[in-house]
């Protein structure tokens, strides 16, 4: 149930296909707007159901496997659930199937930058590990090949740890980045999204471990959650075990000593943010045994996540970023943070139901102007207005992303940022936030040729 434009449906499909089984893949989207899927499983034979749901395709099968972004409330999902059909999801097979451990990532923030900081540290040390979840790969079709000593690296997102409780199952490391409210138009309330974060931690056993951020403190009391060990990282973690920054070095303490990894000079991406990224990735590669070398090398060759605070050009003196995947307020405040120049920001999408509050605050402290497209900037302009004493950005609407970037080019100075963070989802405008990545750097792009 659900194909997907990022394929999510795909590889659930190749893995039932390829074993005989008889595959309907049914998914609302038609066929133009799901080519790209469509095209991933042109060598298969999978039924394809496009456009609608039919009820015989809940009631007359075996197993369903559900997209992630299905809500528990679905009609058709329900009407399964009725007949006695058995629910699954891709992520839930991986974690039946995987012959290895998993280390599991989740966060409000920053899941994307540590899974993939980690991964290359990982794969430094054991080139076998495998990466993947909801950073957009699926490894379902490769871990029957995962050698048991190795790791498989996940990120998950919410809705996929929400049914994590269909199978009781929580990975061996556990990583959680940070908290602050998303993705309320799916879970409706902060306290159903904070029950779903924390089934990363629900079945831990003893010899699991929590790695938790000690500078949040939504987090401070998540160490009587889980069975495991928990293991702290942060600018500050007390007496604990972790990895903190000490006079700008990565330290990381365990068993009454304290050694340094890695200089922060080394670190290339910016913001604080980014330091946070890095502590909870060296805590995470530490305790899967990573030796520091490996670790080294990842951090000093690291440069950041495509849509996440991505350098694009300098343009006449201003530096242009693509922070496209920052889809929540609390994010685009990160971002807001992580520059000293003067920053004229573009932000606006879909509605999440997340209030703009502190970041209209923000955006009047440190914005020289903010640009704004889609459904939000209405709302986005009445907050910053609300908030504005007289002092505060110059506020644009605009109607396209081109549009935006061009007036971002007039409002800004020589040695100031242009930052796209758009604190919203992209489906307004665009079909997902990588397609609004690549509108803003076409756009970029096209102010260097009119030079």
């Amino acid at each position: 149930m659900g194909l997907g434009v990022f394929s999510g449906g795909v590889e659930p499909a190749r893995y039932f296909a390829e074993r005989g089984h008889a595959v309907t893949v049914t998914d609302l989207g038609d066929e133009d707007r799901l080519q790209t899927s469509i095209n991933a499983l042109r060598d298969l034979p999978v039924r394809l159901v496009l456009g609608e749901h039919r009820e015989a395709d809940f009631t007359e099968t075996d197993l369903l496997v559900v997209s992630p972004a299905v809500k528990d409330s679905n009609s058709y999902l329900e009407l399964a659930r009725r007949r006695g059909v058995a629910l699954t999801t891709e992520i839930n097979l991986v974690f039946e199937q995987c012959p290895a451990p998993i280390l599991g990532i989740t966060g409000s923030n920053g899941k994307t930058t540590t899974t993939r900081l980690l991964g290359d540290m990982l794969q430094n040390h054991d080139p076998a590990s495998l990466v993947g979840g909801n950073i957009g790969k699926s490894v379902l079709n490769e871990i029957g090949s995962l050698p048991s000593e190795s790791l498989a690296v996940l990120e998950l997102s919410s809705f996929q740890l929400h049914r994590l409780t269909w199978i009781g199952a929580s990975p061996h490391i556990s990583i959680v980045t940070n908290l602050s409210p998303n993705h309320l138009d799916w879970h409706a309330t902060f306290e159903a999204y904070v029950t779903a974060k924390r089934k990363i931690l629900e079945y831990q056993t003893e010899g699991d471990f929590a790695i938790l951020n000690a500078d949040d403190p939504l987090l401070s009391d998540w160490d009587t959650h889980t069975r495991g060990r928990a293991i702290w990282f942060g600018m500050n973690i007390g007496d604990r075990l972790g990895a903190f920054v000490k006079d700008g070095v990565i330290v990381y303490r365990s068993n009454g000593s304290e050694r340094e990894v890695v200089s922060l000079a080394d670190l290339f991406v910016p913001g604080s943010h980014n330091v946070s990224n890095a502590l909870a990735a060296v805590t995470g590669a530490v305790v899967a045994n990573v030796p520091i070398h490996c670790i080294q090398k990842a951090i000093r060759g690291f440069r950041g996540v495509a849509h996440r605070l991505e350098y694009v050009t300098d343009h006449d003196g201003v530096r242009f970023y693509n922070d496209s995947a920052c889809t929540t307020p609390d994010s685009s405040l990160t971002a807001l943070k992580a520059f000293d120049e003067p920053i004229v920001l573009i932000a606006g999408g879909y509605d999440k139901g997340i209030p703009f509050d502190e970041l209209a605050r923000e955006c009047v402290q440190s914005a020289r102007a903010v640009v704004l497209i889609g459904d939000t900037a209405a709302e986005l302009n009445r907050a910053i207005t609300t908030v504005d004493s007289g002092r505060g950005p110059e506020v644009v609407c605009c109607s396209s992303m081109e549009d935006a970037v061009a007036t971002s080019q007039i409002l800004a100075h020589s040695g100031d940022v242009v930052l796209l963070s758009p604190a919203c989802a992209s489906y307004d405008m665009f079909e997902n936030f990588e397609a609004r990545g690549s509108a803003f750097k076409a756009a970029v792009g096209k102010l260097k040729c009119s030079v």
